[in-house]
């Protein structure tokens, strides 16, 4: 079994690469607190092990470890059981219910963008255990939910379920009709089905019965059309995570594996059709130099990093890959209180990277690391799928 706690020796790399561990001295680090912990866990004792909440599930560790173990899998495990067995905060059953806020949220997204910024509202959120050291993102009340859900040519022969997530959904839902068109322009029959969050929210904050609920739902509706010859697009890394790994895994979910293996990052998709030969584009000259903030999301995919393979098609367009800093965010992590201090130093001192680069634009997939980034660095900050539908032009796509 790849994720054996057995397998873990005393190297310690794990621990040399978790950004918690070097700025939070509550958190012992992956290896103490995952395979080191496990030999001593169990089911019948309940789980006393606070401090596993500091774990920000970046993944980095499990990308590090060189003999296939997985730190924040087994640390992931122990969260949930954590979170069943003890009280949960109001912030972590808020954070655990992203989808119904957002859904909230985004019917009266007026009232709500102007509230959230006032101070006496930070002041409740903060004393409801939220931080307050960023700006909440907006909502917009023209989701992707209440968008159109198809476009392109009916005889493509290249058909896709875009998956788009609850950040895209409610806060950017410009980026998504964005990855919309662009699909349609490269001939691939986009559809839009009802979705709901992918389930990491809740399993992140313990709430293994959400999370599996969202999880369930989502599966059914992607394998049914994965039967008919759809792939299953998404561009949130975090989102791909889930897909790709907790349906098959921790969610145990029916079709998880199919979903699985029929799931791909937007860019390693337009490199695949390009493979294929099923789409030949030419790239006009961007003249731009940019920061490409790499998420620790798409590190653990281990796919690579597909937009960058397509931005060095670009001409003229500079790219400076930034891999090494965690933004700190992840996800709701940041967005906790307790968690303040050590999100903002490592969202500071990725920001202090960026800025070093002297780019004109920052770049990242992740819709977390945009809006902690682009807050600490002061820099705009956009998606890699906004530049290549600024470049890219199609010639004879194989409809």
């Amino acid at each position: 079994m790849a994720f054996d706690f057995q397998h873990c020796i005393r190297c310690t790399v794990c621990v040399a690469n978790c950004p918690v561990f070097k700025v939070d001295p509550a958190f012992p680090g992956p290896k103490q607190s995952g395979p080191d912990a496990e030999r001593f866990r169990s089911d019948d004792e309940p789980s006393i092990d606070r401090w596993i909440r500091l774990c920000s599930q970046c993944k980095r560790c499990e990308v590090a470890c060189p003999y296939g173990v997985n730190p924040a899998e087994i640390i992931l495990r122990e969260q949930t059981r954590y979170g069943e067995r003890h009280f949960r905060p109001f912030a972590q059953r808020l954070f655990a219910h992203t989808y119904w806020v957002g859904i909230v949220s985004s019917l009266f997204a007026p009232v709500v963008n102007l509230l959230t910024p006032r101070t006496f509202v930070k002041k409740v959120l903060s004393l409801f255990g939220l931080s307050i050291a960023i700006p909440f993102p907006l909502y917009y009340f023209h989701t992707m939910d209440r968008s159109w859900r198809w476009k392109g040519s009916r005889n493509s022969r290249k058909k896709a379920v875009f998956f788009y997530g609850c950040f895209i959904n409610y806060n950017r839902p410009d980026i998504g009709r964005g990855v919309r068109d662009l699909l349609a322009s490269l001939g691939v029959r986009v559809v839009i089905p009802r979705q709901v969050c992918c389930g990491l929210p809740a399993l992140g904050n313990g709430d293994l019965e959400t999370a599996r609920k969202f999880a369930r739902k989502n599966a059914r509706i992607l394998a049914g059309y994965i039967d008919k010859g759809f792939d299953v697009i998404y561009t949130c890394t975090s989102c791909g995570l889930s897909l790709t790994r907790d349906y098959p895994g921790i969610l145990d979910i029916a079709d998880g594996k199919k979903v699985a293996e029929n799931s791909y990052n937007l860019h390693e998709y337009i490199l695949k059709l390009m493979d294929e030969e099923y789409i030949r584009p030419v790239f006009d000259p961007l003249r731009r130099r940019v920061a490409y903030h790499i998420p620790c999301h798409l590190r653990a995919l281990g796919i690579g990093y597909p937009a960058a393979r397509l931005f060095e098609k670009i001409p003229g367009l500079e790219v400076h890959i930034l891999e090494d800093n965690c933004c700190g965010l992840a996800g709701s992590y940041g967005f906790k209180k307790r968690n303040e201090h050590t999100s903002t130093t490592l969202g500071a001192d990725a920001a202090r990277a960026i800025k070093a680069v002297d780019p004109d634009i920052l770049v990242t997939d992740c819709g977390a690391c945009k809006m902690q980034l682009g807050y600490f660095s002061g820099i705009s900050a956009c998606d890699p799928s906004e530049i290549l539908k600024e470049s890219l032009k199609v010639t004879d796509p194989g409809i």
